[in-house]
């Protein structure tokens, strides 16, 4: 199998043009002016702004461009959802905090799932000095502090937003159902994941990178899970390399119990290929079988394989390393490209792209190895259940 790295040309630049629209109310001076030096910073690289559909006469709803990013902007106690017109669309939730908040992730955190947004920036000011603490659904906690002038303060805000609302999803899927019917039952790669899958639930690791219990209500809770499909059914993912066409491979489907994998074509699926025309991943199912998606990490587990031929099943589980390990720099959305690009590009740097193990910032592990026995092998005792966040 000839060794292949990915970078289709249908993903578009990292500094692409977005089109971006403001939501919400501008219920005090400071969410007015935070808003509009957001506003000024996206303009000043050339992003264009769209009055929100309704508002303007001037273009039709069935004729509005794609919006990339919408800033929805809220009062603290009445987070507004958005709803969105397309998949590609990301929402930033923009609130003020209390002054001197000491605990943003408990203020900030149920405020993503009251607004159904992608990001919340949550605004304090600490001692005087104000603080924006970007929270994300699953992926950790960052904060810009007002140092200098305004331009340099919104340029970093910028610099935070941009990578992530560039960021090209690669979720759907294309079923075709081609699976041969020898393989309706699965095979011998099939019975390793379904193995590991119990093996997984058993290591009672958490359903995210950290207790989300601890911030959310229970009504609250039970809204992310099934929006979001973290839940008590989601630590992660497996695949294996397909023995019948090594350029394939088998993976568990996403929002499956990974403990009940059972059924070919539902809760594992086979990999055939990626579409980048259409940001797709092909998959080849039986005729009688409703699919499940496949897991939304498959993107990078698809540039994995067709890049190291070594590389024989990855595991990727929400736990950490007990050793130092190369790690993501960016945040980038689960199911990305541009997360699936930057994991595999690390695993072209380790000493061994066959037996890697990759730190994804603030969220987990994926780890490459031989085969999925020889992973849970290597992992025994080197696993920290809690993600360290920064």
């Amino acid at each position: 199998m000839q060794q292949q790295s990915w970078t289709p040309q249908a993903v578009l630049a990292d500094d692409e043009t977005m089109n971006f629209t403001i939501a919400g109310e501008h219920t005090t001076p400071f969410l007015a002016w935070f808003v509009g030096g957001v506003h000024a910073a996206l303009a000043r690289r050339g992003h264009a702004y769209l009055a929100p559909i309704g508002t303007t006469d001037e273009v039709p709803a069935d004729q509005y461009p794609p919006v990339r990013l919408v800033l929805n902007v809220c009062p603290l106690d009445r987070p507004k959802p958005i709803h969105r017109h397309g998949q590609g669309t990301f929402v930033v939730t923009i609130v003020e905090g209390v002054d001197d908040q000491r605990d943003v992730m408990r203020a900030a955190y149920p405020l993503i799932v009251r607004s159904l947004a992608n990001m919340v920036i949550y605004n304090t000011r600490i001692d005087g000095v104000l603080e924006s603490h970007f929270v994300t659904i699953e992926q950790g906690h960052y904060i810009i502090r007002h140092t200098a002038d305004d331009i340099a303060f919104f340029d970093q805000i910028y610099r935070r937003i941009q990578p992530l609302a560039c960021s090209h999803l690669v979720i759907n899927n294309d079923f075709v159902p081609t699976l041969p019917e020898a393989l309706w039952s699965g095979d011998e790669a099939t019975s390793q994941i379904i193995a590991a899958g119990r093996t997984l639930d058993g290591m009672g690791l958490l359903p995210a990178a950290f207790p989300i219990h601890e911030y959310l209500s229970e009504r609250e809770l039970r809204h992310v899970k099934r929006l979001y499909g973290i839940g008590g059914l989601s630590y992660g993912n497996l695949s294996a390399r397909a023995a019948h066409d090594p350029t394939t491979f088998w993976m568990s489907a996403s929002g499956v119990d990974k403990s009940k994998l059972e059924v070919i074509g539902r809760d594992i699926l086979l990999v055939t290929d990626y579409v980048p025309d259409e940001l797709m991943i092909r998959l080849s199912v039986p005729p009688h079988v409703e699919p499940r998606r496949v897991s939304v990490d498959a993107i990078e587990h698809f540039m994995i394989y067709r890049e190291h031929p070594s590389v024989g099943a990855i595991v990727h589980i929400h736990a950490w390393w007990r050793d130092p390990i190369l790690s993501t720099e960016m945040n980038y959305p689960c199911g990305t490209y541009e997360l699936a690009r930057e994991v595999a590009e690390l695993v072209r740097q380790a000493p061994d792209p066959s037996r890697a193990v990759i730190g994804l910032k603030n969220h987990g592990l994926t780890i490459t190895g031989l085969s999925i026995a020889e992973i849970f092998e290597r992992i025994a005792g080197m696993i920290v259940p809690q993600v360290p966040m920064s």
